[in-house]
């Protein structure tokens, strides 16, 4: 049973810093694909240049995927109306089981509140499917493990 009301927003907080630090990191991959991709047209010639630029240019395709992703972090977390409960799971749902506590936004692990340990799951993953549209008193077997939904906030 969650004793502080600000648990969600405190997770919801939690799911931004997440973004926003796979974000900072990809932008400075991208920073340094950039200066390698500079200094390898300076220093290098022949084949051995041109594998090198390869090898950066996919890094960078790869570092583009990834701020696409992020981008879409983005979006799933601007839908997310923290102050709105409902007795339904849903997106921004907090549900306590009788498990496991689980927070529907995005993947973004594992957090402790106050002593207390809840999951930061998106929508898509099993348990997030199977936790979408139940309500409190309902039973979820997931791996072989039933549990009870005690709480939705």
């Amino acid at each position: 049973m969650i004793n502080n009301p600000n648990t969600k927003q405190k997770l919801y907080k939690y799911c931004l810093e997440f973004i926003d630090a796979r974000l900072q990191t990809v932008q400075n991959q991208i920073v340094e694909i950039q200066n390698s991709l500079l200094s390898e047209t300076k220093s290098s010639s022949g084949d051995k240049h041109e594998t090198g630029r390869a090898m950066l240019q996919l890094e960078r395709e790869k570092a583009g995927q990834q701020l696409a992703e992020i981008q879409k972090l983005n979006e799933i977390i601007s839908k997310i109306d923290i102050n709105k409960a409902g007795s339904t799971i849903s997106l921004g749902s907090l549900i306590i089981t009788s498990n496991a506590n689980y927070f529907i936004a995005i993947s973004a692990g594992e957090i402790r509140i106050e002593n207390i340990d809840y999951y930061c799951i998106s929508a898509n993953t099993p348990i997030g499917q199977l936790l979408i549209g139940k309500t409190v008193g309902d039973d979820v077997v997931f791996r072989d493990l039933k549990f009870e939904i005690n709480e939705v906030l």
